[in-house]
């Protein structure tokens, strides 16, 4: 008979590739740290784009047809191929001169590019996870490269690679350029009164379940820089002004907050709170307060939205996903599973881009 040690020894050892392949399964998700280097890397990056905006100018002249246009500088958030690639070459298609685009793609995840208008637009990267400061920090990335790359880069709209348009880019373009400012957001210069528009951002303060994710890191780590009447939330895709974008890859006070680990990983949503909460203390009324991408959460799992699936692609879906309860239509959808991309094309010409 065998002795109990020994029973006991050669049952644990057979017992560990049976722990190592539950573990991920039984232990919270342990998420993706930012390390040194790279955060040294980003504060470059930043600060180069920071200066450089103080030495142009994001304002435009209507006073010759020489002078350049503003632009929409469109940055895409990725971990996967661009599957609705050639939707969005058909959206850019003849305004070239309108926009810039950007991609974020993981380099842990192996992405075909996709050619076309994003030939050559990736940017340099670093490794994401969902619900992590790393999506914070892509965000920034892109935010500071288009700031960098073309003063006249105007707005910023964030897109992941589920997102589809709405409506045709003129559309898009004019319904951002011929936003109306409030008072608060345009000021005098001695060439007359110059145009601020605002930032198209969500940010709510009364949703559910707040508190749990304002304590996520411990009950008083937020404190004293943001406390939780300050704390906000919103959707991870917005479309920022040019002086939005300069503010956020400005920021630190905020960041060294929203980078620290969670340690209650279920109510972790970083890239959700962070800009909102930054935008609302900053400039709150620079900020319409609702997003142009829509996104439908009736019948979410595991945190995210409802994905739509070939079956459910129709005119009718695109005019119901058109509607806001602002005075905006929403410009941009999401989330779209890579399937669609054939129904979609198929109602492209006669229904998405006739506006």
């Amino acid at each position: 008979m065998f002795s109990t040690p020994y029973v006991l020894a050669f049952a644990l050892l057979l017992s560990l590739p049976l722990l190592f392949l539950l573990a991920p399964r039984i232990l919270p998700p342990r998420h993706l740290p930012i390390s040194l280097p790279d955060e040294l890397d980003d504060l470059a990056l930043f600060r180069r784009a920071s200066l450089a905006s103080l030495h142009s100018s994001s304002t435009f002249s209507h006073l010759g047809t020489t002078n350049p246009q503003p632009k929409i500088a469109f940055l895409f958030l990725t971990n996967s191929d661009l599957k609705f690639a050639p939707l969005w070459e058909k959206f850019f298609k003849g305004n070239e001169n309108l926009f810039n685009i950007y991609i974020h793609a993981d380099p842990s995840s192996k992405i075909n590019p996709p050619g076309g208008v994003f030939q050559d637009r990736f940017i340099s990267a670093k490794k994401t996870q969902r619900a992590s400061p790393t999506l914070i920090s892509a965000t920034r990335r892109l935010l500071a490269t288009a700031l960098l790359d073309d003063p006249f880069n105007s707005f910023f709209a964030l897109i992941s690679q589920h997102c589809i348009p709405l409506h045709s880019f003129r559309f898009a373009y004019h319904s951002l350029f011929a936003s109306t400012p409030t008072e608060s957001t345009t000021h005098s210069t001695r060439y007359g009164r110059q145009v601020k528009y605002r930032s198209f951002i969500e940010i709510l303060s009364k949703e559910p379940g707040l508190w749990e994710r304002y304590t996520a890191r411990g009950n008083d780590v937020m404190l004293p820089e943001i406390p939780f009447e300050r704390f906000r939330v919103g959707s991870q895709f917005f479309i920022l002004t040019r002086r939005h974008a300069l503010l956020v890859i400005r920021d630190r006070r905020l960041w060294r907050k929203f980078k620290l680990p969670c340690l209650k990983t279920e109510s972790c949503y970083p890239e959700e709170h962070y800009f909102p909460t930054l935008l609302s203390m900053e400039d709150e009324k620079g900020c319409t307060k609702f997003t142009l991408t829509h996104v439908n959460w009736t019948g979410s799992v595991g945190g995210h939205p409802h994905t739509y699936r070939p079956a459910e692609v129709s005119p009718e879906l695109v005019y119901r996903l058109r509607l806001s309860n602002s005075t905006y239509s929403y410009l941009f959808a999401r989330k779209f599973l890579p399937d669609c991309l054939t129904p979609l094309l198929d109602i492209a010409d006669t229904v998405i881009f006739r506006d």
